[in-house]
């Protein structure tokens, strides 16, 4: 798995770390019951604190996208179980994205375009 993180943006390493895993989730690039690259691993291959890649692997656990075990490191979660955790959660998410969406005055039709593009990705 290779993630590329920027030193030089706002948002923080970690949260960089946890969006691309979600990403590469969305596109089926990570499979559910795949393993992660141990902690020590990944923060040698991109160059950050071990404590770094903790903290994201913990957010991903904590909100249900993947399992960590001791015996088996960190996993993929089932994406079944996932869809079902996450329902409620992303409706949520999503209305507050389609009022703001709104409130900035973009039209249905153009968010419809964008979702629709990153649904095919």
């Amino acid at each position: 798995m290779l993630l590329k993180v920027s030193f030089e943006s706002l948002k923080p390493i970690y949260q960089q770390i946890r969006d691309q895993i979600i990403l590469a989730m969305g596109k089926e690039e990570l499979l559910p019951g795949e393993d992660l690259p141990t902690v020590r691993q990944l923060a040698k291959d991109i160059d950050v604190n071990p404590m770094t890649i903790n903290k994201a692997y913990n957010q991903l656990k904590d909100q249900g996208y993947i399992v960590i075990d001791r015996r088996h490191g960190a996993r993929i979660q089932d994406f079944d179980r996932l869809k079902q955790q996450k329902t409620e959660h992303l409706v949520e998410e999503l209305e507050l994205i389609l009022s703001e969406t709104k409130l900035k005055g973009m039209p249905k039709e153009e968010l419809s375009e964008i979702i629709e593009k990153i649904y095919r990705n």
